[in-house]
């Protein structure tokens, strides 16, 4: 049931909360976002791409109203016109859903964020479902 292991995947990424940001990290010791994704959904033995511009194309698009937790938030890079960062909804309510995701902005670490916040509503691309 995909809810149940939705519920797993966040549960697992909460552990992680505060592991510092790391470019190119991809263990407890840090993360940058695509390997904190990646890492998480390893965990239950889930292959996803390790670089977030190869979500582009990867897992299955889903309207931002039906999102559920576990699935994965992409955003556009600040600088360049690509996908560059990514997240998964812990809290699914549509443009308001609440993401866990490995920061390179101030906090520097694993954060939980609102799509709600300028700085990703305006770069939020699009939601996809990889369970």
């Amino acid at each position: 049931n995909d809810d149940s292991l939705g519920t797993k995947i966040v549960n697992f990424g909460m552990r992680l909360l505060g592991t510092p940001y790391i470019t190119a990290g991809c263990s407890k010791n840090g993360f940058d976002c695509s390997g904190f994704v990646y890492y998480v959904y390893n965990n239950f033995k889930i292959k996803v791409p390790r670089s977030s511009s190869q979500f582009e194309n990867f897992g299955k698009e889903i309207p931002i109203a039906d999102v559920k937790k576990g699935d994965i938030l992409l955003f556009l890079s600040p600088t360049r016109n690509v996908i560059g960062h990514l997240g998964i909804v812990t809290n699914p309510k549509g443009m308001e859903s609440d993401f866990i995701h490995a920061t390179s902005g101030r906090e520097m670490k694993v954060v939980i964020t609102s799509l709600k916040k300028p700085g990703y509503s305006r770069r939020f691309v699009k939601a996809i479902r990889v369970l």
